[in-house]
C-alpha cells in the first residue's frame, strides 16, 4: 500500500474520533447546563462566616456520607474547592464553584446563593476582601500558563452562572405574573357573572 493511502486512512480515523469527541462533548455540556439551571432554581440566599477555604480531595473534605455514596469512585480522589463556613450555629463544609472560589474571602462574612452544599455565587462581602498575592518587593506575582487558563475558565464559568441565575429569576417573576393575571381574570369573570345575575 502506498504511503498516501496510509495517510488517508489515518486522517479518516482521526476525523471520526474528533467527530465522536465533539458529539460527546456537546452532550455533556447540555447535561451540565440542565443541572446548573436546576441548581439555580433551588438556590437560596444565606449569610455565612467563611472560616477557611482550600482545594482538598473529596474523600478528605468531610462531606456528608450520602454525597460520598452517590459520587463515583473515580471522582472521589479529585480535588475540589472546599469552603468551611459557619451558617448560624452550625459549621459546615461546602463545595464552592470554581468561578467564585477566588472571590470568597477567608475570615469574612458573605451573602451567598447556596443550593444544597454547593455555593453558586457570592452576592456581597463584608469585613475582609482577598487582596492579590504580592511578592516581597511589592510587585504582583506573574501567573503561569495553568493559572491564566484557570482564571479564564473561572471568568467564563462566572458569566454562565450569572446568566443561569438571571434566567431562573426571570422564570420565577414570569410565574408570579401569570398567577396575578389568573387572579385578575377570575375576579373579572366573577364581576361579569354578578353583573348578569
Amino acid at each position: 500500500m502506498p504511503w498516501w493511502g496510509v495517510m488517508l486512512i489515518i486522517i479518516a480515523v482521526a476525523m471520526i474520533i474528533l467527530g465522536a469527541l465533539y458529539m460527546f462533548g456537546n452532550k455533556l455540556q447540555k447535561k451540565q447546563l440542565a443541572q446548573k439551571e436546576q441548581m439555580a432554581e433551588a438556590a437560596q440566599p444565606m449569610t455565612m462566616l467563611i472560616i477557611d477555604k482550600k482545594y482538598v480531595p473529596m474523600k478528605d473534605a468531610n462531606l456528608p456520607k450520602i454525597v460520598m455514596e452517590q459520587t463515583p469512585k473515580r471522582y472521589q480522589k479529585a480535588k475540589l474547592p472546599i469552603v468551611k463556613a459557619k451558617i448560624g450555629p452550625q459549621i459546615m463544609n461546602l463545595i464552592c464553584d470554581d468561578a467564585i472560589y477566588e472571590q470568597v474571602p477567608t475570615k469574612g462574612e458573605v451573602k451567598a446563593m447556596v443550593s444544597g452544599i454547593y455555593i453558586l455565587s457570592v452576592k456581597s462581602v463584608r469585613n475582609k476582601k482577598n487582596a492579590p498575592v504580592e511578592e516581597e518587593n511589592g510587585k504582583k506575582k506573574k501567573k503561569n500558563f495553568r493559572q491564566k487558563m484557570l482564571a479564564r475558565q473561572a471568568e467564563y464559568q462566572k458569566q454562565l452562572n450569572d446568566e443561569i441565575i438571571a434566567k431562573s429569576q426571570n422564570k420565577a417573576k414570569h410565574k408570579e405574573k401569570s398567577k396575578e393575571e389568573l387572579k385578575k381574570e377570575k375576579d373579572r369573570a366573577k364581576k361579569i357573572k354578578d353583573g348578569i345575575k
